[in-house]
């Protein structure tokens, strides 16, 4: 790893407080106060304990396979809630295809963070002996930043979306720049996210 010890703490750290707000707002969605208490006490008791497992013990597989499992609940949670809250095909269509490219973001970004982890010492030694600008390509923990936040937009914006009421016009076109037109390119040339 590249980062100083605290410093990769505090950047794994927000691994979790993205995903573990979004966990807990599809899992208290149109629940009653008593089951969003339990899930809150829930949530809060596992993230702190992988939180401080992870950083006391420097345990690596837990944290990872912690985010990975919050990573999946909210790919198939989203994707069922859009199959309930959304009733137009169309809109249901453009949304799933924004999830998909959402889950993709996330999953590809996970993978180059996995892969920056196991192969940290073999990166860096090929990146001092290629020099620039081959080196920026191999920056695999930046490419991680870049890959999640791009998934964790969508997730944040879909989940915001889909748990504020039924919806019923496509939100796609006022996302941020790039997801309206990946999710043109998805839905097929033919068809435009924007509800006219």
């Amino acid at each position: 790893m590249t980062l100083k010890y605290h410093t990769q703490m505090s950047d794994e750290l927000s691994m979790h407080l993205l995903t573990t707000p979004m966990v807990y707002r599809l899992l208290t969605f149109k629940s009653n106060p008593q089951r969003t208490r339990l899930v809150a006490v829930i949530l809060t008791s596992l993230f702190t304990v992988v939180m401080v497992t992870h950083m006391v013990m420097d345990e690596f597989l837990l944290h990872a396979t912690a985010f990975g499992l919050a990573v999946y609940l909210i790919a198939t949670r989203t994707h069922n809630l859009i199959s309930q809250q959304v009733l137009d095909q169309r809109i249901k269509k453009n949304l799933r295809s924004t999830a998909r490219f959402g889950c993709f973001s996330f999953a590809f970004g996970y993978f180059v963070w996995l892969l920056d982890h196991w192969l940290c010492q073999l990166l860096t030694s090929t990146k001092h002996s290629v020099g620039l600008p081959v080196a920026f390509f191999l920056e695999l923990h930046g490419w991680w930043h870049i890959f999640t936040c791009i998934g964790g937009y969508i997730g944040v914006a879909l989940i915001d979306e889909i748990t504020l009421d039924e919806v019923r016009e496509d939100p796609t076109h006022r996302l941020a720049w790039p997801v309206p037109l990946v999710v043109r390119l998805l839905a097929g040339a033919g068809t435009s996210p924007k509800q006219e």
